[in-house]
């Protein structure tokens, strides 16, 4: 007679499913809010920039704690944490369905959805370790991680499609409606307890906030045209510096860290976390301004905006997924190389098809191209990253990994983005300036509306609103409208692409070293 499965050993198919639909929302909630970014701005009265800011911030703060986070967990419990987490994010998600302006999106989207996150993802994980072992383990694992990967590549499309013919709001809705599904079960978790020390790294915590969220925070003061930015970017600067001296320092002395900096000794993970910053950094990119691009120039709705940037999320999902299973005796470095040369060459592609593009269709190739590439990555360097870590450190690791992707994600959003409407700007003022038409008392006025309204509007609206204006004005101020957002779409997919060739560097470094060996603890990270 065999004998009976501890709740840890049983496989309990209703927890596993709460989770991955926990992970799911986690993950598809910024696909949502970047392709409904033209019916936000429409329906609350805001701008793309004020917008856009946001989707950066939220990423942020998740990224400035994180790790954090983790920590909080450790002493309040991690099924706490977990719920904490969760209507943190339910608070978010239900503040979206009834803002009418752009404070509550900030304070409670991305500042407390924000704080959610990083309470959610260390919880999650840990709470997978508590309850599940051996197979039950891997298959869970193997669900959470499939459902964020569905979520990635789909989400797009769903919040396309709910947003044009449904409501943004309504997409948020049913995501605070999941989760009441997801807390429902609540009582099917059982807590982790944890049995390491209790103190807490203060000063590392503080300092770790001041520098990622100096350096970001500087970067979208300076596209809403505050002051202070050099001061804001000096400080998460110095932040991020002290932040490596004082977790050597504490180190040395034998007291708590934040951050183990023995980690960084080892040279893949090193490596392997450049990687993961610079692919997060191009990512967050290109999702940004090919939103706004197809929204604001195109004209596009949400679903054909989500349809258009399909092809990216999609292939991406699928190449992961190949990958994932069928990598074989091929090097790990090569992979992670050939992914940076693809992403790269998606996006030198895209370059010169922007200004003749009158449709999402001819992103089609690139974006399949770059979304190939960053398949390849995505496949690939999580487990690179996390190889060379001892199983009792792995989860650590898995965080630093996490945080690392986070702000990079919120770097590549914020300073594409920002770059993206300070060159429409200069270059409205510099083309309206230029203009033999415009009668010269009228130059700074044109300039002004152009830079305030017409980055949220498309040509078609733009000429609606001109009506009244005579022809050879009105022709003008298209023609300098549709010429100078090209320009600024190229310049600021710049970002992305200077991240994919210095991730193609960091790829042939990485060729240099001996192959990692596979680590089992690694594989059910899911924190990447």
């Amino acid at each position: 007679m065999s004998a009976p499965e501890t709740p840890g050993t049983a496989f309990n198919g209703r927890l596993a499913l709460l989770l991955a639909m926990a992970m799911f929302v986690l993950v598809v909630d910024t696909s949502i809010m970047n392709v409904s970014i033209s019916a936000v701005v429409e329906d609350i009265g805001t701008t793309v920039s004020g917008v856009q800011g946001a989707i950066a911030l939220e990423a942020l703060v998740s990224a400035a704690f994180i790790l954090i986070g983790g920590k909080v967990g450790d002493l309040i419990g991690r099924k706490r944490a977990y719920v904490i987490g969760l209507l943190c994010y339910a608070a978010g998600a239900a503040a979206m369905t009834l803002a009418q302006s752009l404070l509550p999106i900030i304070v409670f989207w991305a500042v407390i959805g924000g704080l959610g996150a990083s309470m959610l993802l260390p919880s999650m994980q840990s709470l997978i370790h508590g309850n599940f072992e051996g197979k039950a383990q891997t298959r869970v694992y193997a669900m959470v991680g499939a459902s964020a990967a569905i979520a990635a590549a789909v989400g797009p499309l769903i919040g396309g499609v709910i947003t044009t013919f449904l409501s943004w709001r309504v997409s948020f809705l049913l995501e605070a409606l999941v989760i009441v599904v997801v807390l429902s079960g609540i009582r099917l978790v059982r807590d982790v307890p944890y049995t390491g020390p209790r103190r807490i790294d203060v000063v590392g915590s503080i300092l770790s906030v001041l520098g990622m969220g100096g350096v970001v925070i500087g970067i979208l003061v300076w596209q809403e045209g505050g002051e202070a930015v050099g001061i804001l970017i000096a400080v998460g600067l110095v932040g991020l510096g002290s932040l490596a001296y004082w977790l050597v320092r504490r180190k040395r002395l034998g007291k708590p860290t934040l951050i183990d900096p023995a980690l960084f000794v080892s040279k893949l993970f090193r490596l392997g976390i450049t990687g993961q910053l610079l692919q997060q950094i191009a990512l967050g990119g290109t999702m940004i301004v090919l939103p706004i691009y197809l929204q604001m120039v195109l004209g596009y709705n949400a679903l054909f905006a989500g349809l258009s940037i399909a092809p990216l999320s999609l292939s991406m999902f699928v190449v992961a997924m190949l990958v994932g299973r069928r990598a074989g005796s091929r090097r790990p470095a090569n992979l992670i190389l050939s992914g940076f040369a693809l992403l790269t060459l998606g996006l030198v592609i895209l370059l010169p098809v922007v200004p003749r593009a009158d449709s999402g269709w001819w992103l089609f190739a690139p974006l399949v191209v770059a979304g190939t590439g960053l398949g390849l990555l995505v496949s690939q360097l999580n487990n690179y990253t996390l190889s060379p870590i001892s199983n009792e450190r792995v989860s650590e690791a898995a965080g630093v990994n996490s945080a690392a992707g986070s702000f990079g994600l919120s770097f590549g959003l914020a300073f594409a983005g920002a770059i993206m409407l300070a060159v429409l700007s200069l270059t409205f003022t510099s083309m309206t300036n230029a203009s033999e038409v415009l009668p010269s008392d009228d130059k700074e006025q044109v300039a002004q509306v152009l830079q305030e309204d017409a980055e949220i509007m498309s040509d078609a609206l733009l000429v609606d609103l001109l009506a009244d204006e005579p022809e050879e004005i009105s022709d003008e101020i298209v023609r300098i409208n549709t010429e100078a957002r090209p320009i600024a779409l190229q310049i600021a997919l710049l970002i992305p692409l200077v991240a994919a060739l210095l991730g193609l560097l960091n790829g042939f470094r990485m060729r240099r070293q001996p192959d990692p060996k596979a680590n089992g603890a690694a594989e059910g990270m899911l924190l990447g």
